[in-house]
């Protein structure tokens, strides 16, 4: 096996149930194989990070790592009498997202961004 090293901002490290790491294309959603999926992104603006979308992983959850920059995490409530939870991210912060939670980003300014979890199930759905 020849080693390698892998730009995560390129690719994504899929770590597999049978405990195989391979380096392959990033996706938004799983393919049903159980892998975890870890990738860096550089982001300049909202756009980049689907703010005008909630996002849900109902197989896992998810950690979001701000390795620089800034960036808020909002948390849709359960309840619509609910507020919604912001979580504010700086360099080398994470949060962890609940399973199943919807959630979305906003930037504060550009920003390296890591996410780890499970793709299987991911949904999306406009703001």
């Amino acid at each position: 096996m020849t080693t390698t090293p892998v730009d995560l901002f390129a690719s994504a490290l899929h770590f597999g149930p049978g405990g195989d790491v391979h380096a392959l294309a990033r996706q938004m959603t799983g393919n049903g194989s159980g892998a975890w999926h870890v990738a860096a992104f550089h982001v300049e603006t909202d756009a980049d990070v689907h703010a005008d979308h909630w996002e849900m992983h109902p197989e896992a959850d998810e950690a979001v790592c701000c390795l620089a920059g800034g960036v808020r995490v909002h948390l849709r409530p359960d309840s619509p009498d609910d507020a919604e939870e912001v979580v504010r991210l700086r360099g080398g912060g994470a949060v962890i997202v609940p399973r199943g939670r919807w959630h979305r980003l906003e930037l504060d300014s550009p920003s390296d961004l890591m996410s780890i979890g499970r793709r299987d199930g991911t949904r999306l759905e406009a703001r």
